[in-house]
């Protein structure tokens, strides 16, 4: 274990690198490269490999069996679901070094279970990519995507809450936000604060 003070990181767990936030934890078998960079209050499972280019923000969440790639940026308050994929090479041939494609994750998006981002994709603030999609474009803010390719079939709250038809605006099926459109600063009580 590499990492500063105040991180957790499993016995069986390897973390090489020196720049995780204080109250991250490493899980047994997870292994976190030289150069990577990990935020505050981080929840990186069992069976997760972290590359050195990649940056992480506070509070992310990478769930069991992930590999995350140089290139791959994840801003605050992103969720990974298990098993999802990532890559970082449009055109990839064994031992042939090729220019990192970037993947950006912004803040408070959601990478379900089983999903598949091509490389050079953004995932939009509090986007929710559905379990099993593949991901091979850019997804709005606050969309629903799903299915392969993936496509957008709808909109969702701060909370991951669907947003439906409620008179002139939308209102969150889950929480209790209503308005004219999704924004980063909704109030929705079912977002844990």
């Amino acid at each position: 274990m590499n990492a500063g003070g105040n991180v957790f990181v499993h016995p069986l767990g390897l973390c090489e690198s020196e720049t995780v936030g204080p109250g991250s934890r490493v899980w047994a078998f997870a292994h976190v490269l030289p150069g990577a960079v990990i935020g505050r209050e981080a929840n990186i499972c069992d069976h997760v490999f972290i590359e050195g280019g990649v940056v992480l923000g506070d509070r992310v969440t990478v769930k069991c069996h992930v590999a995350l790639w140089n290139g791959l940026t994840a801003g605050d308050d992103v969720f990974i679901g298990p098993s999802a994929v990532f890559a970082n090479d449009r055109y990839p041939r064994s031992k042939r070094p090729v220019p990192v494609v970037p993947t950006v994750l912004l803040r408070g998006c959601s990478i379900g279970a089983g999903a598949v981002v091509a490389p050079g994709v953004t995932v939009g603030e509090y986007a929710l990519v559905g379990a099993g999609a593949v991901v091979t474009r850019d997804v709005a803010p606050f969309t629903l995507v799903v299915g392969n390719p993936a496509r957008p079939v709808g909109l969702v709250c701060r909370c991951g809450g669907r947003l439906v038809p409620a008179g002139k605006g939308l209102r969150c099926a889950q929480g209790d936000w209503a308005g004219e459109a999704p924004h980063a600063g909704m109030a929705c009580a079912a977002v844990e604060v």
